[in-house]
């Protein structure tokens, strides 16, 4: 628990002393949010999401570029030191396959989110420059999230799903289907619920906490080290994130942190948990989903506007407002994914 506490710390102040100049460095570089026409994450142009956001453009997008970086090389030191104190590291896997496993997806899921942000800040595509299709994007997500449900059916022998009140039951190699599709789930869930200041970072505070009380019933440190790190640089950027906001995460850190909430989610063996402490990731994705089929079946919309905070948006609601809610409900979720997981 001390060291839990001292890395929460720890990589807290280490970005609350990066973040300020970072920030003046966006600027100075234009890496800023762009006047464009927002999309869903299907590519329909969403034009009550421009009505309410215009206002933004012109805030530096990017700060997941600086809490990648500051996690990996916190968690890089944080092991060294670690290794030459001599200090005991339990693990419920192989601990190399694990961190690796861990870095592949926050690193690779981060290069495609930077790809993205990259595309639409400098507006490549208008200047002859090859841009990645959504429809291409939405494949490679894919074929990331199918490689790691590969390593954690192989590499740490995960084939199991743990069911409250009924058990743990074997479903073998379905479960390389399923991680896969709760990864890119998650990944694009996170991603869609970045939509408002401090929403998606507040909520994922919220999330990893609850991740940390799990990791310590099965004293896995490497999860537990990283959650620790994860949370102390949220909690530095989300100052500057909460509205209105001086920085956004950009498609680098959306990506990257709904791919990693859900893989972290899926090695402490909780499913079912994991879906429900992530409740609110699930009913924005899940909003977006029922009015983009209603949309191409029944030629009409469901809602008057989708996702879930949009909603809420055009029907009056104050950004805070939504976001402080959401962080309430976040929070009675996560404690009730928290019981689940207990049973």
């Amino acid at each position: 628990m001390a060291l839990f506490l001292t890395l929460i710390i720890t990589s807290f102040i280490i970005t609350s002393i990066a973040i300020v100049p970072f920030i003046d460095a966006l600027y100075k570089l234009k890496f800023l949010r762009q006047k464009q026409k927002t999309h869903d994450f299907m590519g329909k142009r969403t034009p009550i999401f421009d009505k309410f956001h215009h206002q933004k453009a012109g805030t530096p997008i990017g700060g997941g570029i600086l809490l990648l970086f500051l996690i990996i090389i916190i968690f890089a030191l944080t092991f060294l030191w670690l290794k030459f104190s001599n200090v005991y590291i339990s693990s419920c896997f192989p601990i190399t396959k694990e961190i690796n496993i861990i870095f592949f997806t926050l690193i690779s899921f981060g290069f495609l989110g930077f790809f993205d942000d990259i595309k639409k800040i400098f507006n490549l595509e208008k200047k002859g420059v090859f841009g990645l299709r959504l429809r291409y994007k939405f494949i490679v997500q894919w074929i990331l999230a199918f490689t790691i449900s590969l390593f954690l059916y192989f590499d740490l022998g995960i084939d199991i799903i743990n069911i409250p009140l009924l058990g743990v039951f074997k479903i073998g190699a379905f479960y390389i289907p399923l991680s896969t599709f709760i990864i890119v789930a998650f990944t694009n869930a996170f991603n869609i619920t970045d939509g408002l200041d401090g929403l998606a970072s507040g909520l994922l505070i919220i999330c990893l906490f609850t991740f940390s009380f799990i990791s310590f019933q099965i004293f896995d440190t490497p999860n537990t080290v990283f959650i620790a790190i994860w949370i102390g640089t949220l909690i530095a950027f989300l100052y500057f994130n909460i509205y209105p906001a001086r920085i956004f995460l950009g498609d680098t850190g959306a990506l990257a942190f709904g791919a990693t909430m859900a893989v972290v989610g899926l090695m402490l063996g909780k499913i079912i948990a994991l879906t429900v402490i992530g409740g609110i990731f699930i009913i924005e994705i899940g909003s977006s989903l029922f009015q983009m089929l209603s949309k191409s079946i029944r030629k009409k919309k469901l809602f008057s506007a989708a996702p879930l905070h949009l909603l809420l948006q055009n029907k009056g609601w104050e950004e805070p407002k939504i976001v402080m809610r959401a962080w309430l409900t976040g929070l009675m979720l996560a404690i009730l994914g928290l019981l689940l997981a207990t049973m």
